[in-house]
């Protein structure tokens, strides 16, 4: 459990929002009205969260998943820590989200896995290379992160990638 932080602005779109400077222009205009249609905006967005991740068929009993502003907080009964840190991820990963506050409990505890927020330029080969030392070692991070990734070289900048330890 804890907070895990993301870049705000490179993840999938969910909210529908405008960019930051869009929203910006708006804010001037911002009424009771405005707050009601964001929070509106923020339960459509953690809503269409929840059902990309049971889509993605991720282990996990009773999952919530609120936002509020750009902090969304994520309870359920994961499996296991590995599904735990995907749903993290499928979380956080999410246009809008600077911030996932886990409260899930997990089933069975395995090692956790560290986080990499992908920089402009990387790709799965010189992540493994970094932290493996050797670049053929890319197909471990490929597969710790599907389904969230599709394809080896379908990666982006500001995305976060689990780097699971190497198995002995």
């Amino acid at each position: 459990m804890g907070l895990f932080s993301f870049i705000k602005n490179a993840g999938a779109k969910v909210f529908g929002y405008k960019t930051d400077a869009e929203k910006a222009a708006e804010a001037a205009a911002v009424s009771a009205a405005g707050e009601a249609a964001r929070k509106a905006a923020e339960a459509a967005a953690a809503l269409k969260i929840r059902q990309t991740i049971l889509d993605l068929e991720l282990k996990v009993e009773d999952l919530k998943v609120s936002i509020d502003d750009d902090v969304a907080t994520v309870t359920g009964k994961a499996y296991d820590t590995t599904e735990k840190e995907k749903i993290i991820l499928v979380v956080g990963n999410s246009e809008g989200i600077a911030t996932v506050d886990d409260r899930m409990e997990v089933e069975h505890e395995l090692g956790e896995a560290t986080f990499h927020t992908v920089e402009k330029g990387d790709t799965l080969s010189k992540i493994a290379k970094a932290v493996y030392g050797d670049a053929m070692k890319y197909p471990v991070i490929f597969e710790a992160n599907k389904p969230m990734l599709k394809h080896p070289d379908k990666i982006y900048p500001g995305q976060v990638l689990r780097i699971p330890a190497l198995e002995k």
